[in-house]
């Protein structure tokens, strides 16, 4: 299964009319895209109604990526975290069966610590059963030791661009699920992506899902509104080459 989509369902205006008809923006956008994932939940609680809500506005095979709080990723930092997270996933999981992955984004000065790492990622993976992402940006975390970790507890390491560290070119951790989160290069959250880079993008995803994993692509360029036409220009070449 190959999911494209964006971080969050803002439409630009110049490009609504290739939307479908819907009472929100959420439901139009949900017309051509089979994904999203929820920044918001990052920054701030949500109500289990609002939950409800979104997944309501949705067709019934539209999957939502979900954001771990900062209060637990950031704040924290993967410490005592069992009483906040419980109180995340019991809001969250409003989604229903919508709610599909969990993205974990850590700070970029929170090196591994397999101390920590393990018992929060057992925390997690003991109670959602669903896809697991980790985005971390510390370089202690892109080597074998934690490699290893993420794959035993089925959680797959973001391939995140801009790229920080040479070891983050390519996804790793568990080979079931490969999460792509593109934030605009050079200018983050602005610059849109180049077609040659969105062809070869397309090439990599086809073959990821020939081999058995699940792929997310997110963008996350949402600044200038360039994630929309990115996500909807790699649905086309992901349509043209099947």
């Amino acid at each position: 299964m190959i999911l494209v989509g964006c971080a969050g369902w803002n439409l630009p205006r110049e490009l609504q009319a290739r939307f479908g008809p819907g009472a929100s923006h959420l439901a139009r956008y949900a017309s051509r895209f089979p994904a999203t994932e929820i920044n918001s939940s990052f920054h701030r609680p949500h109500q289990p109604s609002l939950y409800e809500r979104w997944a309501q506005a949705v067709p019934a095979g539209f999957r939502f990526s979900a954001k771990l709080p900062k209060t637990i990723t950031h704040e924290r930092r993967l410490l005592g975290c069992e009483q906040a997270l419980d109180e995340y996933l019991a809001q969250a999981r409003h989604l229903g069966d919508r709610l599909a992955c969990l993205l974990v984004q850590l700070p970029p000065s929170l090196a591994f610590d397999a101390g920590a790492a393990r018992p929060f990622l057992a925390l997690l993976r003991a109670r959602f059963a669903g896809r697991l992402a980790l985005e971390p940006r510390h370089a202690s975390w892109f080597g074998a030791e934690p490699d290893a970790l993420l794959r035993e507890l089925q959680v797959a390491r973001v391939l995140a661009d801009p790229v920080r560290h040479a070891a983050g070119a390519w996804p790793a951790g568990w080979p079931g699920l490969v999460y792509l989160r593109l934030h605009g290069s050079p200018r983050m959250y602005y610059s849109a992506y180049p077609p040659p880079l969105l062809q070869a993008l397309a090439r990599r995803m086809r073959q990821a899902g020939a081999e058995g994993a699940e792929v997310w692509c997110i963008f996350d360029n949402t600044a200038s509104g360039a994630a929309t036409g990115d996500a909807l220009t790699l649905l086309r070449l992901l349509e043209e080459g099947r």
